[in-house]
């Protein structure tokens, strides 16, 4: 960012929360102001992180209780109003993030901060505290650029082909969406605002799939229906964390987080489907039906398999996780999707059961999993069902609707709601069923 503008979030100077005679004093016995920056700071990375209200919450009360002081807050998408008590005193404050996004690496570092505080942390300094969160604040992503890119090329090729989409437009896709996500990634790291950002790259994603079908048309005869792939081109966009944690918080009755999770979400999909429209129109290109695939039952439950577990994969590193977590919710994601596609096919289950059915499949083996891999379970869930996320049908009923074809518009959108509604409800009553501290409203 150029330094001739202004930053319109200040920053929050935390080690002048610690006095120069409190130095050598250990958090226990601080006062209240110096204990509830920790609280609050540790709080504000969590949100930083992509996690949702309840996790938040959660760990700030862990981090009060250890400190001997009464934590309440108010947690939204951006911004956390909290106030402490320690019996005598209270002291509030309001803080607010700059930008939101995705870092699981960042939220396991954090979380095992909070869970290891008792015994690793408590006897700290504030000031010493304060310097092992800077530490933590440093964990950027893991991965350049280029590589966001690539991991965005696989995931959306691989979207391609369980969308209906054959190598051809698996190949395109995998192109405009590599291309498209590293622009986003540069646009983001030099703080861009976000409809620059999706706009920026959705249209490059279309204008690279666009180029390739019309070069290949017009030099080996490429049959132009393979024009359809182009909205799998530009599905990296699709705002998954924000989409399930909304769901999450709201059925924890974190109305505030949760529902402005779910318009963040949605003015993400929102901006993303009106620019492809845009595009669409301009390279004259429609979101036709694929072309049948001439494959036996046999192959097709392999190539799922393996397509589900790359596109998991791929937006699991787009999440800024770890290869071996990215891996294991890809194995996740291989098993859950793969089930939720034959359902649909084999038992003609609706499509919103379907994913009722996945989701919940995907929060079980989740559970099963988490303590082996050491990872937040949200890191293993929220990616293994981005796949399901139905960005397909979002986009033809936001074409349909440009286009005037209200009734077809309409009949995208119910499809489209349904699913939306049964994925976060999945993982819900896979959160209900195996973790007892989220059964209960306390």
């Amino acid at each position: 960012m150029s330094s001739a503008i202004p930053k319109n979030h200040m920053d929050v100077l935390w080690h002048d929360y610690t006095t120069t005679d409190e130095k050598k004093v250990p958090i226990t016995e601080a006062d209240l102001i110096e204990k509830s920056s920790i609280v609050g700071r540790c709080g504000l990375m969590l949100l930083s992180c992509g996690t949702g209200a309840w996790r938040v919450r959660s760990s700030m009360n862990t981090l009060s209780q250890e400190l001997g002081i009464t934590c309440t807050a108010d947690i939204g998408l951006m911004s956390i109003n909290y106030t402490c008590f320690d019996g005598t005193q209270c002291f509030t404050q309001a803080l607010c993030l700059t930008n939101t996004g995705v870092n699981t690496s960042k939220l396991n570092r954090l979380e095992k901060f909070v869970q290891d505080f008792a015994e690793n942390e408590k006897h700290m300094t504030g000031e010493q505290l304060h310097s092992c969160l800077d530490e933590i604040e440093q964990i950027h992503g893991l991965y350049s650029p280029i590589a966001l890119g690539l991991a965005s090329a696989l995931a959306c090729g691989a979207f391609t082909f369980l969308l209906g989409g054959g190598p051809i437009e698996m190949l395109f896709a995998f192109c405009g969406a590599g291309i498209g996500n590293f622009i986003r990634c540069k646009l983001t790291k030099h703080h861009f605002t976000l409809f620059l950002g999706i706009f920026t790259s959705v249209a490059s994603a279309c204008l690279v799939y666009a180029l390739l079908l019309y070069g290949t048309e017009s030099l080996f005869g490429i049959n132009a229906l393979h024009e359809s792939g182009y909205i799998c081109s530009m599905l990296f966009v699709i705002p998954g964390f924000p989409f399930i944690t909304s769901g999450i918080d709201l059925a924890k009755l974190d109305m505030r987080s949760g529902l402005e999770r779910l318009s963040y979400a949605l003015i993400v999909i929102l901006v993303a489907t009106l620019t492809a429209w845009i595009m669409a129109m301009l390279l004259h290109l429609q979101p036709n039906n694929f072309l049948p695939l001439q494959l036996s039952m046999g192959q097709e439950l392999i190539f799922r398999i393996i397509a589900s577990f790359c596109g998991v994969f791929g937006f699991s590193v787009m999440f800024n996780s770890p290869v071996q977590l990215a891996a294991t919710a890809g194995l996740i994601g291989a098993i859950a999707n793969t089930t939720r596609l034959e359902l649909v096919d084999l038992g003609h289950c609706p499509p919103a059961v379907a994913a009722f059915i996945g989701a919940l499949l995907a929060g079980l083996l989740a559970s099963l999993l988490k303590s082996k891999i050491g990872y937040p379970r949200i890191s293993l869930t929220v990616p293994s069902i981005v796949i399901m996320v139905p960005g397909l049908y979002l986009y033809r009923a936001i074409y349909n609707l440009g286009a005037m074809s209200l009734q077809n518009s309409a009949s995208w959108f119910a499809s489209a709601i349904l699913i939306i509604f049964a994925l976060p409800l999945g993982l819900i009553f896979a959160r209900i069923l195996t973790d007892r501290t989220f059964r209960y409203c306390t």
